[in-house]
């Protein structure tokens, strides 16, 4: 079986209108993207759950999908009648039918964190078969090694990691943070999540790497101080967990925080300097990872 695809450039005034509209003449589905993603004039968008964002490209693609059998040109007249908006320019292609599981795989490959450190998908061999590599797929929970902020925090785990410490991460998502503390020498490790299916998913990784984690919900958390916390998630939360986060870690332990835009690492140096001496450890693709010490 194989599919027609319609292309098309839009506003990003524009974009819910023309999805709608689409579907409303038949397409199977509706694909949002940059126009000029991969290019010089990509656009990143950042959003925080409690801040106004663009939400959408200032020139928006969408991709519309619709049964083989279908006429895209007539399906385009008719959305267009429906937005009341000319026709904008188009491009139509066939999508040909394929093992989609099989396809995103392969898309998917062995990333390096750093030298002697990769983080593997199971379907694929280690590219170095004597480094340290973590197993983990993609799946329910954030943090597979892909995102700036989750490879800073691994390079900072990697770097500050001691024998014997005793580490949490806090929004632990996948486990990736925790299970990486783990391998780099960490006798302890706690993850803790609000989102069941990141503490479900934190578990089966932690087995498939051979670490014994504790992975429970925030209100489950005994009262322990840590030599290592590290909190990947976004500014907003960790300006509000600061007071909950401090506490969990010892004197003279240190924090790691993640999830920080360039622009926010200032405000959150601020609130994190009233228990720590906190600096930027290292940016990558326009965030941050602050870390610090505890002031005893």
């Amino acid at each position: 079986m194989s599919y027609r695809a319609l292309r098309i450039d839009v506003a990003a005034a524009d974009v819910e209108a023309w999805s709608d509209a689409l579907l409303a003449v038949g397409a199977l589905a509706v694909d949002v993207g940059d126009a000029h993603g991969g290019g010089v004039d990509e656009t990143a968008l950042y959003a925080e759950p409690t801040e106004p964002a663009e939400a959408f490209w200032p020139t928006t693609r969408l991709v519309a999908l619709f049964d083989d059998r279908a006429d895209v040109d007539v399906a385009l007249r008719r959305a267009a009648m429906i937005v009341e908006h000319p026709a904008p320019a188009h491009e139509s292609f066939v999508v040909r039918e394929q093992d989609w599981v099989r396809a995103a795989q392969a898309q998917l490959a062995p990333i390096r964190i750093d030298d002697g450190v990769w983080i593997v998908p199971s379907w694929h061999e280690p590219p170095d078969a004597t480094a340290l590599n973590l197993t983990i797929d993609p799946g329910r929970a954030f943090g597979t090694g892909s995102h700036p902020t989750t490879r800073l925090c691994l390079g900072w785990l990697r770097a500050n990691v001691r024998s014997g410490d005793r580490v949490l991460d806090y929004g632990c998502g996948s486990g990736i943070l925790a299970i990486a503390a783990a391998r780099f020498g960490a006798a302890r490790v706690v993850g803790t999540d609000v989102d069941p299916a990141a503490l479900a998913t934190s578990r089966d990784n932690a087995r498939i790497n051979g670490v014994a984690g504790s992975f429970v919900a925030p209100a489950a958390l005994r009262d322990e101080k840590f030599d290592i916390v590290v909190a990947n998630i976004l500014t907003n939360a960790l300006l509000i967990l600061a007071p909950l986060l401090a506490p969990r870690v010892r004197d003279r332990g240190r924090i790691a925080l993640a999830g920080i835009l360039d622009a926010q690492a200032v405000e959150v140096t601020a609130m994190y300097g009233r228990w720590f001496a906190m600096s930027t450890w290292r940016s990558d693709e326009g965030w941050s990872l602050l870390a610090g010490e505890r002031v005893a």
